[in-house]
């Protein structure tokens, strides 16, 4: 079947249809820049070397809690790579949220801090709870906004990959891997899928 609109072919999201992504839970973020250049860094001896828009990235990546203090987001392991970035992203319970609790299908304890109840069924909605300002879509869209800005101011060529790639974290085991994966991304970079000379 075609996907075709305003007679043009759209490519499916990639997000989830049956999930809100407002809902309280811990969501794993990868998000590529453009042609996979190297704006951020560098990888030397197996640690990742900032240069100043990577820097930017991951200044701008710790302050995203405090610009949106209503969404009670908590930050889990993140690395900037030389042409990506990947991150873990605690939304919690807030009052854009609450009120479309549905009965939990897991209840997730990542950390002592961490308690995310997930709350989607697959024969729910898509995407029909929250406003499309108070998400995980909302959180990586001022992300990039925020580093295109001063990073054009370095380099002009500066770009993001228009779409980016999110993962459902479900349970303790799968966050406790991805965050390994995280933090050891800069020693495995030769192996790295985003690998680029």
């Amino acid at each position: 079947m075609d996907n075709l609109f305003r007679n043009k072919y759209r490519i499916p999201s990639a997000r989830a249809s049956w999930w809100d992504y407002g809902w309280a839970a811990a969501y794993f973020v990868t998000i590529c820049t453009q042609n996979r250049q190297c704006f951020f860094g560098d990888v030397v001896d197996g640690k990742m070397c900032l240069l100043e828009i990577g820097i930017i990235a991951e200044n701008e990546w710790i302050k995203t809690p405090q610009i949106r203090p209503d969404m009670h987001l908590e930050l889990g392991a993140f690395v900037v790579m030389p042409n990506h970035f990947h991150g873990i992203i605690v939304i919690g319970e807030n009052e854009f949220n609450l009120e479309h609790r549905r009965d939990a299908m897991h209840r997730v304890s990542t950390t002592a801090t961490h308690r995310v109840s997930t709350t989607a069924t697959q024969t729910e909605n898509k995407n029909s709870f929250a406003p499309q300002s108070k998400n995980l879509a909302s959180i990586v869209r001022g992300f990039k906004s925020s580093i295109t800005k001063h990073a054009r101011q370095i380099h002009a060529d500066f770009a993001w990959q228009s779409r980016y790639h999110d993962h459902i974290i479900r349970n303790d085991q799968s966050y406790t891997t991805i965050s390994n994966y995280i933090i050891n991304n800069p020693s495995r970079w030769n192996e790295d899928k985003f690998y680029a000379l």
